[in-house]
């Protein structure tokens, strides 16, 4: 004797036929799905009631808040976008919708640590995890990762202020080399125009341990630090933007040249990370308008 399905179960299965059946026979799907034809037809001649009409709509703006964020939103930053755009539904009720339809978000995995080389100075770690900063270009954090394409490896190298958690500067390249680094420096140095004493913490690679790195650094007052050897957690804040960049951008597709993935990046972080991404530690403010809100708050 087969398990009896619950009422809830049964209704997901109409609607999902409801929503797909131009695609295949309605009685193929109530197959696959285990559900009676009958049970459907009569299913769609029943009004739905005003709450779950008012389901339908909020899930129209759920899905779009969710792909607009690559699939990387769960409840509570979609639940935010709802709000924002004049919804007054709870987070449970999106949770529930997004449960429901199987929207899950997705979630980063470790991957494996590189170096180049091996560190010629010696410089401490002076961030020591302080991540929470007050104010803008007062504390930057940079890393290099590596992103595989048909062509070959890119490697984009990121410069994030703490404050705001913006992308502040980056650039990519084919060598994961400090040409790469010193491009990120030089275009987030000339977009901010940091005051002497800015901090920049950075592993302890090669790439930012080189003399032609520590003299840009120089060059702008900066005070450099450096995570403890093998240690990612001190630098955990850019290690987690870079997962969240692979999560919504890079392993949703294969990319067959490095152009189009560096096209693609310019989209993503300043078309919608910098703009758009919320933040928990920013009270689920994106990186531009937390820093507007400071600004206005001097």
């Amino acid at each position: 004797m087969s398990k009896p399905k619950s009422a809830g179960r049964v209704r997901q299965s109409y609607k999902f036929i409801s929503a797909h059946w131009s695609r295949d026979s309605v009685k193929a799907m109530c197959e696959v799905l285990d559900v009676a034809p009958s049970g459907y037809y009569e299913w769609l001649k029943s009004p739905l009631s005003n709450r779950a009409q008012e389901d339908v709509r909020l899930l129209r703006l759920i899905r779009a808040s969710f792909t607009a964020s690559t699939g990387i939103y769960g409840a509570p930053r979609v639940f935010l976008d709802l709000r924002e755009a004049g919804e007054t539904c709870s987070k449970h009720r999106v949770a529930r919708l997004m449960r429901e339809n199987d929207f899950r978000a997705l979630h980063g995995c470790r991957t494996r640590r590189w170096t180049v080389g091996k560190t010629t100075v010696l410089i401490p770690n002076l961030l020591q995890r302080q991540f929470m900063v007050t104010q803008p270009s007062t504390a930057w954090v940079t890393d290099i990762k590596y992103i595989r394409t048909w062509q070959g490896w890119l490697y984009p190298a990121v410069v994030l202020d703490l404050c705001s958690r913006r992308v502040v500067g980056w650039a990519a390249s084919r060598s994961p080399d400090a040409a790469v680094a010193l491009a990120a420096w030089h275009r987030a140095a000339a977009l901010r125009q940091p005051a002497p004493g800015l901090l920049h913490h950075s592993d302890r690679g090669s790439i930012y341990a080189c003399r032609a790195y520590q003299e840009a650094l120089a060059a702008r007052h900066a005070t450099p630090s450096m995570s403890r050897r093998g240690d990612c957690w001190d630098n955990a804040v850019v290690e987690s933007v870079v997962a969240t960049l692979k999560r919504g951008l890079v392993h949703r597709q294969t990319w067959a040249t490095r152009s189009s993935l560096t096209r693609a990046l310019v989209d993503y972080i300043e078309g919608w990370y910098n703009p758009e991404r919320r933040h928990s530690p920013l009270d689920y403010v994106c990186p531009i308008a937390y820093e507007a809100q400071l600004a206005r708050a001097a």
